[in-house]
């Protein structure tokens, strides 16, 4: 009861009038969390820079495309969980929803890690404890597992709804949901060598696999024959869509794109590995082909052309 007086309260002061692209709702709990991660980020690369000059040794470089990744990560953060989309996800849509999930695990995490140069997380490593966590969390079965449980737990209907009352709970599943997903693309893109990535045949089977679970829970969801998160059936109706259709729509996002965008990243993967192959047969007969030898006419030898011919042919 409780639950529903609430959703209605709450569709009342946001009515869907209030929804458009023009129309912009902040939260400053995602403001004060992004500044916050921004300012760390900063902080950190400049510490280690004065700490590397004060010992002597080369101060590591922050290079401009690393600080544009790591920056579009944190906006596209704040235009996730700000405006229009939030709006029509929080109160309006569970489609909508689906699709700022999406957003924050497919597109913010790689954006965020190619922006995180290894040098900057390496000195968390040297503490003992945090080392051990990190070691075990980042291996490919652990992130498969963790992404995974993450996903099927905060579309179970009692935690979803429970999420969409409690508006902590659901900054919560939105915060697991980002590191669960920054431990799923850690195989693909780890910027230490000391937490490896997967080779490349490991990466394609990984996004292989990656599809099958997201399938089942998506699956659950867009076959339903009831409304699974009732918080979307009071709610004011956008552009007539019923809450079931609603839900199913949801799921089928979430079947449909989110598994294609697995097999882009294995196709990537596959040429990035085709390309790696002809480069390294290419270095192999460059290096393996002796120079050839320099001779007069006086140091020709029928023996030594012979045997040169030989290892050449090698």
């Amino acid at each position: 009861m409780w639950f529903g007086l609430g959703i209605v309260a709450y569709a009342l002061v946001h009515p869907v009038a209030q929804v458009g692209w023009t129309m912009w709702t902040i939260h400053w709990s995602t403001v004060i969390g992004l500044t916050a991660l921004g300012g760390a980020y900063v902080w950190g690369a400049r510490h280690l820079r004065e700490r590397a000059l004060h010992a002597g040794a080369e101060p590591p470089v922050l290079r401009r495309r690393q600080q544009v990744a790591f920056f579009s990560g944190l906006l596209v953060i704040f235009l996730s969980l700000n405006g229009p989309l939030h709006d029509l996800s929080d109160t309006y849509l569970f489609s909508a929803h689906m699709v700022q999930h999406l957003v924050l695990a497919l597109a913010v995490p790689p954006l965020l890690l190619v922006g995180t140069p290894g040098w900057m997380l390496r000195p968390f490593l040297a503490n003992a404890k945090i080392g051990a966590v990190a070691r075990t969390i980042t291996k490919p079965i652990h992130c498969f597992i963790i992404f995974n449980v993450v996903i099927a737990l905060w579309h179970l209907p009692p935690m979803y709804n429970t999420a969409m009352e409690y508006h902590p709970i659901h900054i919560v599943q939105h915060l697991t949901l980002m590191v669960a997903s920054v431990l799923m693309w850690w195989p693909f893109l780890s910027p230490l060598p000391e937490l490896p990535r997967l080779s490349y045949p490991g990466q394609m089977l990984y996004c292989f696999l990656m599809v099958i679970p997201m399938s089942i829970v998506s699956i659950y969801i867009a076959m339903a024959d009831h409304v699974l998160y009732p918080a979307y059936s009071i709610a004011p109706r956008v552009w007539d869509i019923t809450p079931l259709s609603d839900q199913q729509i949801g799921g089928l996002i979430m079947w449909i794109p989110g598994g294609l965008f697995f097999y882009v990243v294995m196709t990537v993967v596959f040429f990035k590995w085709a390309a790696r192959d002809t480069d390294t047969t290419a270095g192999a007969q460059v290096d393996w082909r002796p120079p050839r030898p320099t001779r007069t006419v006086s140091q020709a030898r029928p023996s030594v052309t012979v045997r040169q011919d030989r290892s050449s042919s090698f």
